[in-house]
Formats: structure tokens, sequence, C-alpha cells
């Protein structure tokens, strides 16, 4: 026993307890930095790595958040941050980056023919693609997507291009004005047919049996003729129908007198 009053020890007691949570307290302060604050730089549009260096040499922690593919920014730049640049936050805080892939995803290209043109646009904005032209033929089938090309080549619904890639879309302009002769047909192979109802602004309707480029138009409708000797006459945009057979057929002597 000491000797002294109880109420000292009591007192005592006390005091350590105040002291042992003042250094707590204080401790704590200075461990979490709790009044020491920053402000985030801005590093969108540059590289990750110049990115993570600028934000660590600030005493930011970095993660990467995402990637994904932008085909107007840099490979492997930053393209969002979080917290946004300017922000202010504790030290040690985490900042997220998204970064634009390096290669461009490798997508399959939609079916647009047949579509409206801006379904077309819709389509093409869903599949991240961009229109590069438009062109028109004559067709009565007018702002609908008669042919979907890339590099100048029609390409197929479902063959794999990069995501960004530019399409050019073909589109109908509508029939003409003006009559004409309907072109005859039979008699020529399908690759002469069709580069000759082109040149008029005529389409290829339906062909029976199927496409084969060597084999002969045997009957078109319409028809070059009608039944009483009269010329048919036909509008640009409108189409022919073709029916192919293997052997070139033999003309009446009329018809070729009449070519």
């Amino acid at each position: 026993m000491t000797g002294k009053p109880l109420w000292v020890h009591i007192l005592t007691g006390i005091g350590l307890v105040i002291l042992l949570v003042v250094v707590f307290l204080q401790s704590l302060h200075f461990i979490t930095r709790h009044d020491k604050t920053l402000t985030i730089p801005a590093v969108t549009g540059k590289s990750y790595a110049e990115a993570r260096q600028i934000l660590e040499s600030k005493g930011f922690d970095v993660e990467l958040q995402d990637s994904i593919f932008n085909d107007t920014a840099r490979p492997l730049s930053v393209l969002r941050q979080f917290p946004d640049a300017e922000a202010v936050v504790k030290v040690n805080r985490t900042v997220y980056l998204t970064i634009n892939k390096a290669v461009a995803p490798i997508i399959e290209m939609p079916n647009l023919e047949g579509l409206s043109f801006r379904s077309a646009q819709i389509a093409m904005e869903q599949y991240r693609l961009k229109l590069e032209d438009t062109l028109y033929r004559a067709d009565f089938a007018k702002n609908s997507v008669l042919e979907q090309q890339y590099n100048g080549d029609r390409i197929k619904a479902g063959t794999k291009i990069p995501e960004g890639s530019k399409i050019t879309l073909v589109l109908g302009s509508g029939l003409g004005n003006e009559n004409f002769s309907v072109p005859d047909l039979v008699g020529l192979t399908y690759n002469d047919a069709k580069v000759l109802l082109e040149s008029n602004g005529l389409n290829v309707g339906t062909v029976i049996p199927a496409v084969d480029p060597n084999a002969y138009v045997g009957r078109q409708s319409p028809e070059h003729m009608t039944p009483d000797g009269r010329i048919n006459r036909i509008r640009q945009g409108q189409s022919v129908d073709l029916w192919l057979q293997p052997d070139k057929p033999v003309k009446a002597e009329a018809e070729q007198q009449e070519q």
C-alpha cells in the first residue's frame, strides 16, 4: 500500500485513460491524414503509362477499370477517369481509368439490305459501324438499301470485319419518269443480260432456276414485245425476271429480222 487516498488512484486512472485516448486520436489523425486533400489531375487523352505515372507521383493509387474501342482516339489512351479531373479527394484515393483498346474488336457484318436508310443508320450505330458514302441506283424501292459495300465490294451479312469499319450503302432512287423499250435479253448469257439491264438503269429481278453466269436467257418478264407485236415499255428502276437454260435458245426468224 502506498498510503495514498483512494480518490488519488481513481483520478490517476482517469488521467491515464484520457491521455491514452488523446494519444490514440492524434495517432489516428496522423495515420489517416484526415486533413490532407489533393486535386486529381486531368489524364484523359494521355497514354495509360503516362497517366499512371502522373497519378502515382501525386500520391494516388491507379486501377484499370475497363477498356473499350474508340477509332478516333489513340490506342491505349485514357478515355475516362473516375473521379473526374479537378475533384478534391483525400490522399491515397484510387483513380479508376478506362482506356482505348489497341486493336479494334471483330464483329459480324449485319444485314442492312432491304432496310430503309434510317433503319440502316440505326443498325450501323448499334454495331459501331460508320457510314462512308451513299450511292443511288434507279429502283422502285426509294431510299431502301439495295446493297451494302465494304472497301468498294459488296459484303455479305455475317462477314467478319473490324468494329468502326466504313460502309457504303447503295440506295434506291425511285422510278424514272421516262418510258423506254424493254431490252431483248433472250439468247444472251446471264452476265451479258445483267450488264445490259444495269446500263439501262434496270434491275435483275427473280432468276430461275438460279444464277449461272454462263447460262442463257430463255425467257424474260416483261418480254421485249407484246403478244400483238408492239415493243413493251418500261421505266428506270423496274426489274426484269429471267429464266435461264444451259443451251442458247433458237429465236424465230421474225424475231431475228426485227432485231
